[in-house]
């Protein structure tokens, strides 16, 4: 582990000015690196494989053993530290790493595409929630368009919980969503009413289920382009539901009727064995008895 011996007293050094370039969501100058606060974070990071450039730990926190030997690590004094990351409450520990690319090819290479669509979402929070959903209920990946907060927010990635690491997000334009049309895939509008009821809905084919703005909702022109729309019922006097919350239960909505029509198509397929076995029986009970004809 490249420890460094000196403790850096400087809110001008290099590596803190690239860290909190990176918190601060500037690529460029951090080269196009991003930056995450706290253990927790950093050991999930490790655990999905991310490659780690620096590790910035405050001068009275011991360096996390999880850290690999290869990795440089910095040693910053509480006050440089807390000028760098964005909490209020300064975990000790932070880190630089190289971000995950996603590719859209690989969110539609399976038999069975599952995709969300963040249309336009500012709430850090909820966008991170979505993420984590969409890991937990087996979604193939995460697509942005403009207007939408990023997914290295520090916010989005706390609500994540590491789900970021894993989950492919991609940021897109509306010609790239029309194109998921062109291979197969419906795209599904979340409204808050007038759409067709989520469990008469069929989400356990290739979809792409939107989620529009917190306040505005989806664009008309992604509504234009959507195959369908789909409510989810409320008892409640409840004008709508928060974006994350119905954004998890479409996908969880989409999970269980993939489960169901697994289930079903199994069970189809030990029915027809018996039969195939009579079937099989019979032929060799009708060729015994011209053997035994012909004998005759």
């Amino acid at each position: 582990m490249a420890t460094s011996e000196i403790v850096v007293s400087s809110r001008a050094n290099a590596r803190v000015k690239q860290l909190r370039a990176a918190f601060a969501g500037q690529a460029r100058l951090s080269g196009g690196l991003v930056a995450i606060e706290g253990e927790h974070l950093l050991e999930e990071a490790l655990r999905s494989g991310m490659v780690l450039k620096t590790v910035f730990v405050s001068e009275r926190r011991e360096v996390p053993k999880v850290v690999p030997r290869e990795v440089e690590v910095v040693r910053l004094t509480e006050d440089v530290f807390a000028s760098a990351v964005e909490t209020q409450s300064p975990q000790g520990v932070a880190a630089l790493l190289v971000p995950p690319v996603g590719r859209i090819e690989l969110m539609i290479s399976g038999k069975l595409p599952l995709i969300l669509i963040a249309a336009g979402l500012q709430d850090p929070g909820n966008l991170g929630t979505l993420i984590r959903s969409a890991e937990a209920f087996g979604a193939t990946g995460v697509l942005t368009t403009p207007g939408t907060v990023s997914a290295w927010n520090q916010k989005a990635l706390r609500a994540s919980a590491g789900s970021v690491f894993r989950m492919p997000v991609v940021a897109v334009d509306v010609a790239e969503i029309a194109e998921l049309k062109d291979r197969g895939i419906r795209l599904l509008a979340a409204v808050g009413s007038g759409g067709t009821a989520v469990k008469d809905g069929d989400l356990a084919g290739a979809c792409a289920v939107m989620i529009g703005n917190e306040g505005a909702g989806l664009s008309a022109e992604l509504m234009a382009m959507a195959d369908a729309k789909v409510t989810i019922w409320c008892p409640g006097p409840v004008e709508s539901l928060n974006a994350a919350v119905a954004g998890s239960l479409l996908l969880y909505e989409a999970s269980r009727q993939r489960a169901e029509s697994t289930k079903n198509s199994k069970k189809m397929r030990g029915s027809f064995a018996p039969l195939r076995m009579t079937t099989k029986k019979r032929t060799t009970a009708t060729t015994a008895h011209k053997i035994e004809r012909n004998r005759r």
